[in-house]
């Protein structure tokens, strides 16, 4: 079982050029505002607050690297979705987005982060299929299931894998989780490890 042992924030970048040099392997986690991130990540590298939590959609405005065992990096982007912010703002960081996820050289794979409680959001799947039209590699985490219960994360997640079959023919790899109790953590690291980096 692999187990992150060291886990540093790197830095908060605004454009791809202020991003780190692109010598490490690195995946990234993007997902509607308020989706939990950031609880996902101090989950999986077993910190209580690496990245910080908020209860305000739309806190992460930047592009955060964080350090994985000083060998490959773990990205923080922005939310999207419901954030309060002027359109403006909101457009500045879709072609923040957009521009990194088109040209950072050593991204392995993004992971769309997915809230296990609702139906498919359309968002999600404009997110999900937009990268897959642009040919990026991508995993599907769906979060707070301890909040959600198996029925309705099982059902939430077929009606996901329907919407996503008009366009995909083989799906993404898909995860479930909980920060709270753990839940595809193991399963997660894992893929990550073994297939992306």
């Amino acid at each position: 079982m692999y187990k992150i042992i060291e886990a540093n924030f790197l830095k908060s970048s605004s454009k791809i050029e202020e991003c780190p040099p692109p010598e490490k392997g690195e995946v990234a986690f993007i997902g509607r505002s308020n989706v939990g991130k950031s609880s996902l990540i101090n989950m999986l590298t077993g910190r209580k607050s690496l990245a910080k939590i908020s209860g305000k959609p739309g806190k992460t405005r930047l592009i955060n690297h964080f350090e994985i065992d000083g060998s490959w990096y773990l990205v923080d982007l922005p939310g999207y979705g419901w954030a309060k912010v002027s359109k403006t703002e909101q457009s500045k960081w879709e072609g923040m987005v957009h521009t990194y996820l088109e040209t950072r050289k050593n991204l392995r794979m993004i992971f769309v982060l997915i809230d296990s409680r609702h139906e498919p959001q359309k968002s999600d799947l404009q997110m999900v299929n937009w990268l897959g039209e642009n040919h990026i590699p991508v995993g599907l985490v769906f979060t707070k299931t301890d909040k959600s219960g198996n029925n309705l994360t099982f059902n939430n997640v077929k009606k996901f894998k329907k919407e996503l079959g008009k366009f995909w023919e083989e799906f993404p790899p898909i995860f479930l989780t909980s920060s709270v109790t753990d839940k595809g953590k193991e399963e997660l690291l894992k893929y990550i490890v073994d297939t992306c980096l």
